[in-house]
């Protein structure tokens, strides 16, 4: 497991990813800046809450992409099963920093931040599982294209901009898990692949 942790750089890339998570989430949790509004009248608000979840998506990419074909296929360790707990903790650990900021600073785009993680987190997995260099891009796009063509009005996101929806909004939570949850499976499927 030594060569497992090395390898995937969970010391060197997981570990500060989930640092300057916690480090955004303290010090940026209601700051927002200004975007035009592409397709609604007048401007729209992006907190840098909902940019906050791409370091956790773009550190577990970085570490995932990190494979040793030779020792891997050839290895009876479970590393499929690995990779797994790792993006699992990850997206655990900074859903637990965002709530628990949240809760400490009655912030809403902080519970948003949580929730937002696990569905950008199984976007990237999904994503990758089709190509693995779109697992960087999707994310990051979903982010912003929701940004400026997410809202109908000013502050009344359309459905499937689920990042920008209210942080009690039970359908669009159970959305995200879900999303997350079948993101853990396409994860588990390919890495169970054999390299070609």
């Amino acid at each position: 497991m030594i060569w497992w942790c090395k390898g995937r750089r969970v010391t060197t890339v997981v570990l500060p990813g989930l640092l300057v998570f916690t480090l955004l989430a303290v010090i940026a949790h209601g700051e927002s800046v200004t975007l035009p509004g592409l397709l609604a009248p007048g401007t729209n608000l992006l907190f840098l809450m909902h940019l906050t979840p791409l370091i956790v998506t773009g550190s577990l990419t970085h570490s995932l992409a990190q494979r040793l074909p030779e020792a891997e296929d050839l290895s009876m360790r479970p590393v499929p099963l690995y990779d797994t707990a790792l993006t699992f903790c990850t997206v655990l650990a900074s859903a637990s920093v965002a709530w628990v900021v949240g809760a400490l600073a009655d912030s809403s785009t902080a519970f948003e931040a949580a929730r937002n993680t696990l569905f950008l987190t199984g976007l990237m997995l999904l994503a990758g599982a089709v190509h693995p260099q779109a697992a960087t891009v999707a994310p990051v796009a979903w982010v912003f294209i929701a940004a400026f063509v997410g809202y109908r009005d000013i502050r009344r996101p359309w459905p499937w901009a689920v990042t920008l929806h209210p942080a009690g909004y039970v359908p669009t939570f159970l959305l995200c898990l879900a999303v997350f949850l079948c993101g853990l499976l396409a994860l588990r499927h390919t890495r169970s692949r054999p390299t070609p």
